[in-house]
């Protein structure tokens, strides 16, 4: 009996997690879409100039999306402490997908003139407002949906998502070059993964409609649920809000420098092929994926600060010689062997991070405590990191980007040197040490 209700209990957590991540993985390709084939629609939007001020344009309006997650953050945080992760979630990839939708309807600069710009920077508005009430929300439903003393493992599937919706979209890229010539790609070909991209979206709003809610958000009385999800009740947690920024600086620049720019730099800087670039990418990708719950099964093991601070000090002291290294390089096997050092760097943050942060808060301030201040942290640095190593490029002084890089992971190598082992004093457990007690209190009073 113990073990048909263990693996009863394995079964739907394995099946609430699935529904909750694919959902995520939806989110994150609609996102990531976006950069990839921002190298070919780039024209389509802004017409005139070079290669350069093109990509710079659409990473200006990338870190414009980035800027409207802090404000999608508090109000879809809000939302799921008062109203539940599940509802949450489903009105966040239903955002999602208009935002899709709308960029692979609207025409180009040569036929609606400025509008084109301008509808770009709304839809990209929407996805950003999405993408911020995503990312904490799904961050504390795995965190809660996840069974004791394998958290760490389960939530590291975030960063497995998220990076399998980059690597979906870097997928079907490689395919669209296959088939497509590069006019037909730079023409029209770029609206295909948009249109795929509002479609998925619309088959996860059926999933996450069946997904159960938390535990702990159930559990969480009516009282509370009033109270919760305001910024009045976050700044009660002052030490768990700066931690979370702390935590974020240096593993969001560091996570966007390798995984979204990287493959401008390659394509704009060292001078390899675009196509080869992603093939480069995609392969990267897939192993970094792997690393992700096998990193996180670790933290469970050893505890998270261990993985935190190897990330803090292998990235404060090798990102300039890698970046230096891949300028000067042309061949496919140096530049994916660099990209796979860098990465398995970063892995000692993605991988954990999620958990880290959910553990830090209570569950009536939870969404809100792991989304906000990541959010305007990531908003601020991650989503301009782009925008910053291309104008640092313009500028002929693309060298302090990789300096730029190591600065950010150093200040969070010190945040990660002086916060406590999260695993050991976290809200999660000790909510679930209390429940248990008040059970064993009411039996005994029987």
């Amino acid at each position: 009996m113990e073990k048909a209700a263990d693996y009863a209990s394995t079964k739907r957590i394995t099946g609430n997690i699935f529904k909750g991540s694919v959902g995520n993985l939806i989110e994150w390709y609609d996102w990531y879409v976006y950069s990839a084939f921002a190298v070919y629609f780039s024209a389509e939007f802004f017409p005139a100039g070079d290669s350069t001020s093109q990509l710079l344009n659409t990473a200006a309006i990338f870190a414009v999306g980035f800027l409207m997650r802090p404000i999608g953050s508090l109000i879809m945080g809000r939302y799921a402490d008062r109203h539940g992760r599940r509802a949450a979630l489903t009105l966040s990839i239903t955002i999602m997908a208009a935002g899709s939708l709308i960029i692979a309807c609207t025409p180009g600069y040569s036929s609606i003139g400025v509008m084109a710009p301008v509808i770009l920077v709304l839809a990209r508005i929407l996805q950003g407002l999405s993408l911020g009430g995503e990312y904490g929300t799904s961050a504390t439903y795995l965190s809660e949906m996840a069974s004791s003393g394998r958290r760490g493992y389960y939530s590291s599937f975030q960063y497995v998502t998220l990076v399998a919706g980059q690597l979906t979209a870097l997928g079907v890229q490689i395919i669209l070059q296959q088939v497509l010539s590069e006019p037909d790609m730079n023409s029209w070909g770029w609206r295909i993964p948009f249109v795929i991209g509002a479609m998925g979206a619309l088959a996860v709003l059926w999933l996450r409609r069946s997904m159960d809610e938390s535990d702990q958000f159930e559990k969480m009385g009516k009282e509370r649920r009033t109270n919760a999800g305001t910024l009045k009740v976050l700044m009660k947690y002052p030490k768990a809000v700066w931690t979370v920024v702390g935590l974020t600086l240096g593993g969001t620049v560091a996570f966007y420098t390798y995984t979204t720019y990287l493959q401008k730099f390659m394509i704009n800087t060292s001078g390899i092929p675009k196509e080869t670039v992603s093939w480069i990418n995609f392969a990267a990708l897939f192993i970094f994926i792997i690393l992700q719950p096998l990193a996180g099964m670790l933290s469970d093991r050893i505890g998270r600060r261990p993985l935190l601070m190897g990330f803090g000090i292998l990235g404060t002291i090798l990102t300039v010689p890698i970046f230096l290294l891949l300028e000067q390089t042309q061949n496919p096997t140096g530049a994916f062997l660099l990209m796979m050092t860098g990465l398995i760097i970063v892995t000692g943050y993605t991988s954990i991070n999620a958990i880290v942060k959910a553990e830090l808060f209570p569950t009536q301030i939870r969404a809100l405590g792991v989304g906000f201040p990541y959010a305007l942290t990531v908003a601020i640095f991650g989503g301009t990191a782009e925008f910053i190593a291309l104008w640092m490029k313009s500028m002929g002084v693309e060298w302090l980007f990789y300096v730029y890089v190591a600065l950010c992971i150093a200040i969070s190598f010190f945040t990660y040197w002086r916060m406590t082992e999260s695993s050991k004093d976290s809200h999660l457990e000790s909510e679930l040490k209390a429940e248990k007690v008040e059970i064993s209190d009411s039996g005994h009073s029987m």
